[in-house]
C-alpha cells in the first residue's frame, strides 16, 4: 500500500493490480424490484483491468452505505490537508424521501455514473480497498439475474411494433372473477366480479398471475373460478415471470386475527430491514401505531425493534424448520402484528 495518495496513478503500480480490480462502471438501466416495498435497482456494467464485463444490481441504500464507510476510513479531517491514506472522495447524490421513485431512479443516473468514475479514479491503493471490491464484485445473485433489454447500452433502433399475446377468448387459459379483489401492492391486481382474466403462470398452490385490463399481476385463485386451467408446464416455477415469495403476517387484536399471505418479488433467503417490514406491514392492515412481533420456539411473542432483532427472528425460524408445513416458496418465519399500545399480548408471568 503506498503510503501516500496520487491522482495520477502510477503505471507501474497500476500494472501491478490484481486482473479482477474494477476500472469503470456504467448504469446500463434501472429494474423495479417489488419486494417487501417497491424500489428500485441500478443495472450496472462494471469492467475490470483484465477486460472481463459483468452485470451487477445495487440499490441507492448500497451506495450510501459505501460511501458511509469510505467516509469513516479516508475523510482527511482537514479537506485542505489530506494526510497519508486519506483522500478527498466525490460527492454521493443525497436522499431523497418525497416524490415519485422511478423519476427519482432516473434523475439518479448521470450523477451516480459520475460518482462511480471517480471513486475508480481515486490513487491506485485505494482499489485495493476490501469494501469497494465488495461492492462491484459480481455475486451468486447478481451472476443469475436475467437482465432485461438494458437501455443505455444499446444503439438506439426504430421501434418495431410488438405483437400482443394472442388473447382469444375460446383458446387461452383464463378465470372469471367470483368476487372484487383489491390487492395490497403494484404486484398484485385488483379484480372485479365478473371480469375475464387471462391466466400467464402459477405462483404457488394458492395463487396465480395473470392479465386483466391491460394490467399483469397476481392474485388469489380463491377469488376466481377457472374456466380454461394452465397447461402442466406453467405450474410453479417454470413460467418465466418473477420468483413470488409468500410471507404470513398476522394481525392480532382483542378482537382477533386477522390473517393475510403477502407475496413479494424477493428471494427466500433475504434479509429484509426492519424499517421496511414496518412499512409493508401499515400497508397490508392499515394501521400506523403497530408493533412487529414473532414468535419463539416456545410460542411466546417477542417484540422485534430492530435489524438485530429481523436477523434473530430468521435464525429462530431456521431452528423451527420441517415442524411445520409450509408451501415451497412461503418464508419460514412469520410476522404477528399487534398494536403498539396493547403489551397484554405478551407472556410476562414469571
Amino acid at each position: 500500500i503506498m503510503a501516500l495518495p496520487q491522482q495520477l496513478r502510477d503505471e507501474s503500480d497500476f500494472d501491478q493490480l490484481p486482473h479482477n480490480i474494477p476500472v469503470s462502471a456504467t448504469i446500463a438501466d434501472i429494474e423495479e424490484k417489488k419486494g417487501f416495498i417497491d424500489y428500485f435497482m441500478f443495472v450496472i456494467e462494471v469492467r475490470t483491468k483484465g477486460g472481463s464485463k459483468y452485470l451487477i444490481y445495487r440499490r441507492y441504500r448500497e451506495f450510501f452505505n459505501l460511501h458511509q464507510i469510505f467516509e469513516s476510513k479516508y475523510s482527511p479531517e482537514d479537506p485542505q490537508r489530506p494526510g497519508p491514506n486519506t483522500c478527498i472522495l466525490p460527492n454521493l447524490p443525497g436522499k431523497v424521501f418525497v416524490g415519485n421513485k422511478r423519476e427519482i431512479a432516473e434523475s439518479r443516473i448521470p450523477e451516480l455514473n459520475t460518482y462511480m468514475k471517480k471513486l475508480l479514479g481515486l490513487p491506485t491503493w485505494f482499489l485495493l480497498d476490501e469494501a469497494l471490491r465488495m461492492f462491484f464484485y459480481q455475486t451468486d445473485q447478481d451472476s443469475q439475474h436475467q437482465p432485461r433489454a438494458l437501455r443505455r447500452l444499446r444503439p438506439p433502433t426504430r421501434k418495431v411494433k410488438t405483437v400482443k399475446p394472442n388473447m382469444d377468448l375460446f383458446s387461452s387459459p383464463r378465470a372469471e372473477a367470483m368476487f372484487d379483489f383489491r390487492g395490497n401492492s403494484k404486484a398484485e391486481l385488483n379484480l372485479k366480479r365478473g371480469e375475464v382474466i387471462f391466466l400467464l403462470r402459477r405462483v404457488n398452490a394458492d395463487w396465480l398471475e395473470g392479465t386483466v385490463n391491460n394490467q399483469t399481476g397476481i392474485f388469489p385463485e380463491s377469488f376466481v373460478k377457472i374456466i380454461k386451467p394452465l397447461p402442466d408446464s406453467d405450474s410453479e416455477g417454470e413460467g418465466g415471470g418473477h420468483t413470488y415469495s409468500c410471507l404470513r403476517c398476522l394481525l392480532l387484536t382483542p378482537s382477533g386475527v386477522d390473517t393475510r399471505d403477502v407475496c413479494v418479488q424477493e428471494d427466500l433467503t433475504i434479509q429484509p430491514t426492519y424499517k421496511d417490514l414496518v412499512s409493508r406491514m401499515r400497508n397490508v392492515f392499515q394501521k400506523d401505531d403497530i408493533a412487529l412481533n414473532y414468535r419463539d420456539h416456545e410460542g411466546d411473542l417477542i417484540r422485534i425493534l430492530d435489524d438485530d432483532d429481523v436477523l434473530l427472528m430468521i435464525k429462530e425460524s431456521r431452528g423451527q424448520q420441517g415442524k411445520v408445513k409450509r408451501p415451497v416458496n412461503q418464508f419460514p418465519w412469520e410476522i404477528h402484528v399487534t398494536l403498539a399500545s396493547d403489551l397484554s399480548v405478551y407472556n410476562t408471568e414469571p
